[in-house]
């Protein structure tokens, strides 16, 4: 059984009429509960969405810093006009993040339909993402312990959110370094909503395309194509071991084999040796946190998420137990 989040809020043909009549608009008025922006007004925002402007880049394309005419900053999304995935993307995030509200997902502020061009505007996070501030070539920002505790709890309380309080419960499916954004106060925000989709109280599974981040996919999810709301817990352990370590979830060299961080954690896990895991930078990280790093292993093992949901605590007791 297949749900997208697009699919469950409204139907591809309303929503169609929706678009071509925004593409005629040169005023921002509302779809649905975002306001619709004109493509001239988000241009000029962006100064013509020049480069120097750019802050990210995705699989289905470019985010640009923009200011609007009332002084707003915003981070303006365009997505790939010749990607149809891109599209599926773009009709997906806008119904699926409109709708939900919480301090730890980032907020939608509007969106532009216009011929080709399809394109978000989120609220702008000062420190842009987590990957940039914590695994880019140069870190420019100082993550101390209590800094990564405040990434590891934000994010923890957003995916509890998705997983548990919100109605119908959504999996994100692309939880990763790259889509969770930090504000001013390092407070995390997660973005990103182009692959999730909704999972009812009364299904165990979803069956449905791979999709997601490799280095952050459950094995059981890549083996049998069969989503439940543990492939988001295998994601979260994987981004909690980048957060405690410092290091990329990709292929990298430990001693002279390259392997998955994953990989070179179970190897330390298995030998008792977790903590020469931990980011030689964190000089201050406490002794007395060891077993969140142990905690952040058992999340990825993937006997645990092959259970049945009610063999198990729900994922909120299981992410807040790992970054408490």
């Amino acid at each position: 059984m297949s749900c997208s989040c697009f699919g469950a809020f409204s139907g591809q043909k309303k929503y169609d009429n929706r678009a071509r009549q925004s593409t005629q608009d040169e005023e921002g008025d509302s779809i649905g509960n975002t306001k619709n922006f004109s493509y001239k007004e988000l241009r000029i925002a962006t100064d013509n969405f020049d480069r120097r402007n750019k802050i990210g880049r995705g699989g289905f394309g470019t985010v640009y810093k923009g200011i609007l005419k009332n002084g707003i900053q915003v981070a303006v999304k365009t997505l790939s006009a010749e990607s149809k995935q891109g599209e599926r993307e773009f009709l997906t995030e806008i119904d699926t993040i409109s709708n939900v509200k919480h301090p730890n997902l980032v907020e939608l502020i509007g969106c532009c339909l216009h011929e080709s061009n399809r394109i978000l505007v989120y609220e702008y996070l000062e420190n842009n993402s987590l990957d940039h501030a914590l695994l880019g070539s140069r870190r420019t920002l100082n993550l101390d312990w209590r800094k990564r505790s405040v990434i590891c709890m934000g994010t923890a309380r957003g995916l509890a959110y998705l997983h548990e309080e919100l109605v119908p419960h959504i999996v994100h499916r692309d939880i990763k370094a790259s889509n969770i954004l930090l504000d001013n106060d390092f407070e995390p925000k997660i973005g990103d909503f182009g692959l999730a989709k909704l999972f009812p109280d009364d299904i165990t599974h979803i069956s449905t395309k791979i999709a997601g981040t490799t280095g952050y996919l459950a094995p059981e999810y890549v083996l049998g194509g069969q989503l439940t709301m543990k492939a988001d817990v295998y994601s979260f352990g994987v981004l909690t071991l980048e957060i405690v370590s410092g290091r990329s979830s990709g292929n990298t060299y430990y001693g002279r084999l390259q392997k998955l961080l994953v990989e070179w954690a179970w190897e330390l896990y298995e030998e008792d040796k977790l903590l020469e895991l931990v980011d030689p930078e964190l000089e201050e990280f406490p002794k007395e946190r060891s077993s969140q790093v142990h905690e952040s292993g058992s999340l990825l093992h993937s006997s645990k998420c092959k259970q049945k949901a009610n063999d198990e605590p729900g994922c909120g007791n299981a992410l807040q137990k790992c970054a408490a």
